[in-house]
């Protein structure tokens, strides 16, 4: 397979936040870390300070994995290091879409594995482990219960509260028949058909599930996953826990620092509530709320705690208490080693609301990475692209702005009207000049009649270019095909398809590929055919 690269603003579909924070924009530089290239990773290593227990985070892994350890020897391998001190992680975490969701699950995945290897090779003293963190504490259950195949919509359809990963996957017998007709018969389709069957008909709970579909596709490149929905680990965390709900210390800094990026010209993702944990329970995660008499109600419970019971309870049972969207990202950098977070474009962004609250518990901010987006297709696309005279860079434009575009390049007629309008426009400049001779009031007149006129010309040009239109239908349909194949829905091929139709037809080549390809730091999007 082959690969070329674009500038993600070429695409029109990032937000201006996110392309100004990798141009490098000073105004962000208060609001983000050291920056996403080997000179800032040299810096995060000599400033790195330890806050990780790696004793219990090793421990909480071998019991998270179990016996299924031992089939994954790079990924046993990962996690002993990680008692070593000169041992770090780059993490990406995501929530846990049946059959992995949108293409960009899978992307996000291979952003870190290549960024460890990339890591290494520049400070090959150190050792770098790829980590996917688990959303199992997530519980908007409409998030992840579907997924697209063939442009159709496969739903998980269930009834579920509380928190995902703990959900129960006994009912997913339909939908995983579902995924597996859609697959088809060949050798690849066979193997992920039995991968999801042994995942999802296999274990009892979504966490379960998600981890062996994951180390299924990832396990052999080392990839360690992470379920933080786990007791030793949250206490670890308690005495932060602790701090916030009474002290509501996050709400303070993010409010702050969101303002300010506001006043700086750029758009916030995520607003901080007062109180940024949840209770947490197997039938239910609720918002946890101060009242006005100085009591604390986990809403729609009937649960009260008054500030004495509520630090006793969390201090018995840390476990209970689920970090909100912006809380989760320090429990992360609390409880491992690590360098780097890499995410989407949208959680760059509110990452970058974060610091402030970082700074106040003393934890060290880490590196934001955008993961890498990409486009998978074929030669066969490619050849139909370079027939139309389009590049991959010229399809991210518009569908009607590609065809006008085409139809300019392609007609055997003069289509736009500028040349007239630049004579009619003169004899305008002589009529307004002889009005205005006459009665200094007709100039407005004159105006008007060469608005009219303006207007007139500009939809004769547009019934002009749709009657040429006409004589190149075929092609006209060509890129409307083409546009529908490469964007399914109208949206990048990433936040729409599942990975299962690529996986047919590569096999396990595409986690190579994908890994061969991608490039973490150069941020480009990258397309590969």
């Amino acid at each position: 397979m082959k690969a070329t690269y674009i500038d993600y603003k070429d695409t029109n579909s990032f937000s201006q936040t996110l392309l100004a924070y990798l141009d490098g924009d000073p105004a962000l530089a208060p609001f983000a870390g050291n920056r996403p290239d080997m000179n800032g990773f040299a810096k995060q290593l000599q400033t790195k300070t330890e806050k990780s227990d790696r004793g219990v985070l090793v421990h909480s892994l071998r019991r998270q994995y179990g016996k299924a350890l031992n089939d994954w020897p790079a990924v046993a391998s990962n996690v002993e290091s990680l008692l070593n001190e000169r041992t770090f992680t780059v993490t990406t975490g995501h929530q846990l879409n049946i059959f992995t969701g949108p293409l960009y699950f899978i992307f996000k995945i291979v952003t870190t594995i290549k960024l460890a290897r990339d890591l290494k090779a520049a400070f090959p003293d150190y050792t770098f482990v790829p980590v996917y963190w688990m959303a199992t504490e997530d519980h908007d259950f409409a998030e992840i219960n579907h997924t697209r195949l063939h442009g159709k919509r496969l739903v998980w359809d269930a009834t579920i509260h509380g928190a995902t990963g703990r959900t129960r996957t006994a009912g997913m017998v339909e939908v995983v028949r579902q995924y597996q007709r859609f697959l088809g018969l060949s050798d690849n389709s066979t193997k992920l058909a039995k991968l999801v069957e042994e995942a999802y008909l296999q274990h009892d709970e979504l966490s379960a599930a998600t981890r062996y579909l994951v180390n299924a596709l990832f396990g052999a490149h080392g990839l360690v996953v992470l379920d933080a929905d786990d007791v030793l680990l949250k206490q670890r965390f308690a005495p932060v826990i602790e701090q916030d709900i009474i002290g509501e210390h996050s709400h303070k800094a993010i409010e702050g620092t969101s303002e300010a990026l506001k006043q700086a010209g750029f758009s916030v993702q995520v607003h901080a509530r007062e109180i940024n944990f949840f209770y947490l329970t197997n039938t239910f995660r609720e918002r946890i709320v101060r009242l006005g008499d100085g009591r604390y109600e986990v809403l729609h419970q009937g649960i009260y705690f008054s500030e004495e019971e509520l630090r006793a309870e969390i201090n018995n049972h840390p476990d209970r208490f689920s970090p909100n969207v912006v809380m989760r990202p320090l429990y992360q950098e609390i409880i491992l080693p690590n360098l780097a977070y890499i995410g989407g474009g949208a959680e760059i962004v509110y990452w970058l609301q974060l610091k402030s609250c970082f700074q106040h518990y003393g934890t060290d901010f880490p590196i934001l990475v955008l993961r890498n987006s990409a486009m998978v297709t074929d030669d066969n696309m490619a050849v139909k692209v370079l027939r139309l005279d389009l590049t991959f860079k010229s399809v991210f434009k518009d569908t009607a702005e590609l065809k006008k575009e085409y139809v300019r390049r392609h007609t055997k007629h003069r289509l736009n009207l500028n040349d007239e309008w630049m004579e009619l426009n003169s004899i305008f400049s002589k009529l307004r000049l002889r009005a205005h001779k006459i009665d200094p009031s007709l100039g407005p007149s004159t105006d008007a009649v060469k608005a009219r006129l303006r207007k007139a010309i500009n939809n004769l040009e547009k019934k002009l270019l749709k009657a040429d239109k006409r004589n190149h239908e075929d092609a006209l349909i060509q890129i409307d095909r083409i546009k529908e194949k490469l964007f399914p829905g109208g949206v990048l091929q990433e936040r729409s398809e599942n990975f299962g139709l690529l996986y047919i037809k590569y096999g396990d080549a595409l986690i190579s590929e994908l890994l061969e390809h991608f490039r973490p730091l150069d941020f480009k999007f990258t397309i590969i055919y």
